[in-house]
């Protein structure tokens, strides 16, 4: 027999049907029946009329919750009192231990047994909204004429600002685990790909553990070429997210407000932008100390500067661009040859950065240049440049951290909450 979900069971009235799930309630938790639930809904199993198979009552009595059960019967009722009238229970997994962990348990405790955890309806919608996002943003790339990408993330050579590295033994040589697919994308550029988009694992060894920071996630990375300006790139990338959030709000909505008491907001178009020398000016005037010099904002000032851009324009996020050089990849493109300010960005939504891009150099003496000027030696970087002696066309890029958009769409402010295995400094289990 074919197997039915939970949420078909109002169409199935009077049917015998087959169940699978989990026991989410057995008779020992103080009730006669036991309740199935999978990830569609839950339903009550009773036990049949008096006088009828004996050894179905004490399969129920003797069941272990949370243990997986295949369960055949009849459905009666109407509306929301539908339950199954057993004819047969098949204790297809048996628990064979007290459930460790409930709702309320500490996170690092849920994080210990994460795959009970993740059995909670909650958490399901986390992964579906995930690969919701994940299948939305490759049919944008798709209709634009991009090409998917698998870049290795075992490297010669560190990239970004060469800290926070993992380095690896390979075979007697030192490899470095990528931080970014950053130098594979331009390489992408170089090969006349023109228009690329990866989504893989990235690794950054920070050690020291906050809420919004892991050593090992997921990267949403895209480049392009024949631009005139970052704000290409950002043009670009705000379509993306538009297109993607109406494709959450459309299939996930109603779930997401139930379980998050969150609003799937679709962004209108375009998202409002604001230079960094701007926003610390914004920022400053709030009360908030900000030194005018500084190379970013501080999470409080991110905070306060979406605040701001919520109450004056009614939006959620906001571009902040033109950040100092020093403060960006030597690779990024100058505004104008003899300034200090990048073709740079990041982006916020609801106050935390979940975006940064740029358009690259790609000009090969102005690339050694710019790394001379960093102090960093041209013969360490040489494969990277190598890839544009041969010509190049202007290109530019982002990448967006996947579990950070999960914490803003979701309202968590914790990554851990959001990530299916969470990575971290003092966590490498389950």
């Amino acid at each position: 027999m074919k197997r039915t979900f939970v949420a078909e069971l109002p169409g199935r009235v009077g049917d015998v049907v087959r169940l699978s799930g989990w026991a989410h309630a057995v008779p020992g938790d103080g009730g006669a029946e036991v309740v199935l639930r999978d990830h569609t809904g839950q339903v009550r199993l009773v036990p049949p009329a008096v006088g009828g198979d004996a050894g179905l009552v004490d399969a129920m009595a003797g069941l272990s919750r949370e243990s997986a059960i295949q369960a055949t019967g009849t459905v009666l009722g109407g509306g929301d009192e539908l339950e199954v009238t057993l004819g047969e229970l098949v204790v297809a997994g048996p628990a064979v231990a007290d459930v460790p962990i409930h709702e309320a348990s500490p996170l690092e405790e849920r994080l210990d047994w994460r795959f009970v955890d993740l059995r909670r309806p909650r958490n399901r919608l986390i992964l579906e909204v995930q690969t919701t996002i994940e299948r939305t943003m490759r049919d944008v790339w798709s209709r634009h004429g991009f090409l998917e990408i698998h870049s290795p993330k075992l490297k010669p050579m560190p990239n970004k600002s060469g800290s926070h590295l993992f380095s690896v033994d390979h075979f007697g040589r030192r490899a470095y685990l990528a931080q970014s697919p950053q130098f594979y994308k331009q390489m992408a550029m170089a090969a006349g790909l023109e228009r690329v988009f990866e989504i893989g694992p990235v690794f950054r060894a920070q050690p020291s553990p906050t809420s919004r920071h892991d050593t090992e996630f997921t990267s949403i990375d895209v480049e392009m070429s024949w631009i005139d300006s970052h704000e290409d790139v950002m043009a670009f990338e705000e379509t993306l997210v538009h297109e993607t959030l109406r494709v959450v709000q459309d299939h996930h909505g109603e779930d997401v407000a139930r379980w998050f008491g969150q609003a799937v907001e679709v962004p209108a178009l375009p998202f409002p932008r604001v230079t960094l020398d701007e926003a610390q000016r914004i920022v400053g005037q709030t009360g908030w100390p900000v030194d005018r010099g500084a190379d970013d904002l501080d999470p409080e000032g991110e905070r306060r500067l979406s605040e701001i851009m919520a109450s004056e324009h009614g939006h959620e996020f906001v571009f902040v661009t033109d950040y100092p050089e020093l403060a960006r990849p030597f690779y990024h493109m100058r505004c104008e040859p003899d300034s200090v300010a990048t073709r740079s960005f990041d982006l916020l939504w609801k106050g935390l950065e979940v975006t940064s891009g740029a358009q690259r150099e790609h000009r090969y003496d102005r690339l050694v240049d710019q790394a001379r000027g960093r102090g960093i030696p041209v013969a360490a970087i040489a494969p990277y440049l190598d890839f544009f002696k041969c010509g190049c066309p202007p290109h530019g890029g982002f990448g967006i951290g996947l579990t950070r958009m999960l914490m803003s769409l979701l309202g968590q402010t914790d990554v851990r909450e959001v990530t299916y295995l969470f990575r971290g400094p003092d966590r490498l289990t389950p």
